[in-house]
């Protein structure tokens, strides 16, 4: 016969209750410790271990957040202030290159002024350069002034300090111009000194080599011609009018014959930067008659 065992009775209460009473253990615990002053206690021992360092932690996250959304906001106020001040950088940038460039036409226009005050005799008239051959140099270009404004061909081109060089081409608002570094320029020259003769010739290769044209035939019996002689237009040529500068004497070697030299000559007009002209509206045939 077999015995049942009586089943061992279990405690279930539910976890409602189970809270409120660590509550009230809790409560109960609080009040002691106030009312009885339990200085020193096991309560006051366990808050210490218990409280204080997750407060301190509170207090630690607490603070990295604070410092975090200053940090943030500090960020975001200096990108604003670095993006309005390299604005302002931009704007003081473009001043700056819209005075250099007017510095540098007023430059350009004092420079044509105090040429025409150089050849006061001849009409002049102002003119742009629009374009060239696409080189390094301005052996032939365009002006933004033509026929309707009284040019021709044959009419003198001077900028700088001295001679470009002569018009070939002309039409309605345009006209072409030949400087004399091209290499089919020839031009008759003479010293300033001496008043002898020679030619000029253009030469673009000892331009780009070292920025000079050639000069030849020039009578040197007697040695007087020294390093930066100046060279202008002679008043024999048939097309250039007469006492324009061309440039200075580089070079200068006496050729076989020993009555005559040759040499290189630096122009007195920069040829790798002309913007504004002047063409003297006047021809040498003109001029002559």
């Amino acid at each position: 016969m077999k015995v049942r065992r009586k089943p061992k009775s279990k405690l279930n209460l539910p976890t409602r209750y189970v809270l409120l009473i660590l509550t009230g253990v809790c409560v109960l615990a609080l009040f002691l410790s106030f009312t009885l002053n339990l200085n020193g206690g096991p309560l006051k021992t366990v808050a210490g271990y218990v409280f204080v360092p997750m407060q301190r932690g509170i207090n630690t996250l607490g603070s990295w957040i604070s410092d975090s959304v200053e940090g943030f906001q500090s960020k975001q106020e200096l990108l604003a202030e670095n993006e309005a001040l390299q604005s302002r950088v931009d704007e003081l940038t473009t001043e700056l290159n819209t005075l250099r460039l007017e510095q540098y036409e007023l430059d350009n226009l004092r420079e044509l002024f105090e040429l025409d005050q150089k050849y006061p005799s001849y009409e002049k008239v102002g003119a742009r350069v629009i374009s060239n051959d696409g080189g390094n140099w301005f052996s032939t270009f365009l002006i933004d002034k033509g026929e309707n404004d009284g040019i021709e061909v044959d009419m003198n081109v001077i900028a700088g300090s001295g001679l470009v060089g002569i018009v070939v081409d002309v039409g309605p608002n345009y006209a072409k111009v030949r400087s004399i570094i091209d290499d089919t320029s020839s031009v008759s020259a003479s010293t300033v000194t001496t008043a002898d003769y020679c030619i000029v010739n253009g030469n673009l290769e000892t331009m780009n080599e070292q920025q000079v044209i050639e000069f030849s035939n020039l009578n040197n019996e007697e040695s007087a011609i020294e390093i930066g002689e100046q060279i202008v237009t002679s008043n024999i040529s048939d097309k250039y009018l007469p006492g324009i500068l061309i440039g200075y004497i580089q070079t200068l070697q006496q050729n076989a014959n020993n009555l005559t030299c040759s040499g290189t000559i630096t122009p007195a007009v920069d040829f790798e930067h002309l913007d504004e002209v002047l063409v003297i509206l006047e021809k040498k045939q003109t001029a002559q008659e």
